[in-house]
């Protein structure tokens, strides 16, 4: 990509170019979206980025920061806010993807408002955030969690998903706690992934935090939580 060239043209420029007008209709369904989609298989969206991301090179953070916040904030399909998602987790900005970037992650999530965007957001984004500096960021997600809105709590929860021996217990119990009795299915199902994600390495703190809980977790958080135990006993 040319060096005076706008990713966040070039990105909307490729997209129009290309796209399923069946696909979307069913996509933006499936989705409960308002926003329309331009039809892209999530494979066929990658491929399309991949020679524009291999040629970004923002200047700074700001630029970085500015590139993804003007691709989401005026989005007219789905497809540029995965768009920005993708620049968000580029490799290059990893070094901004710090606690500095919990503002960007904390208008990402309460703007995206929906799964399919605020779970990338929270497992990549947040989660980079927090190995950075978990002295701070661990702290920020402790208040997110008991946040009157609901995805920033779903965030909370489910941003150390993928750190598997490097999960920090307590924070992972800080931030489930306050939402045991939340009846939202997001939440519910948010607090299963994470357990279960985390059996993974260690099954013994999951069955009792399970057990611990058993009275205020919902079934399907149980359910989720013990899938990988349950699959694992032995007959």
């Amino acid at each position: 990509m040319d060096d005076r060239a706008d990713i966040v043209d070039l990105v909307r420029a490729e997209l129009r170019a290309v796209g399923d007008p069946a696909r979307a209709a069913k996509q933006q369904v499936y989705l409960k979206s308002a926003m329309p989609h331009r039809g892209l298989s999530s494979p066929e969206l990658k491929a399309l980025l991949r020679p524009i991301l291999k040629a970004y090179r923002p200047a700074d953070r700001q630029q970085w920061e500015d590139d993804v916040r003007r691709l989401w904030d005026d989005a007219a399909f789905r497809e540029e806010r995965y768009a920005a998602l993708a620049i968000a987790r580029h490799t290059p900005a990893r070094v901004w993807r710090d606690t500095d970037c919990l503002e960007l992650c904390r208008h990402l999530v309460t703007t995206g408002a929906w799964w399919d965007l605020v779970d990338d957001v929270a497992t990549h984004v947040v989660r980079d955030a927090l190995d950075t500096d978990p002295a701070v960021v661990a702290p920020a997600l402790r208040g997110w969690a008991e946040d009157d809105d609901p995805w920033l709590r779903r965030t909370s929860v489910i941003a150390q998903v993928g750190r598997h021996g490097r999960v920090d217990r307590d924070l992972l119990r800080a931030v489930i706690e306050p939402n045991l009795d939340d009846t939202s299915f997001w939440l519910r199902k948010a607090i299963g992934w994470a357990l279960r994600d985390l059996s993974g390495t260690d099954p013994d703190w999951v069955r009792a935090f399970v057990a611990e809980h058993q009275d205020r977790l919902s079934a399907l958080s149980r359910r989720e939580a013990l899938r990988r135990v349950e699959a694992q006993r032995p007959e």
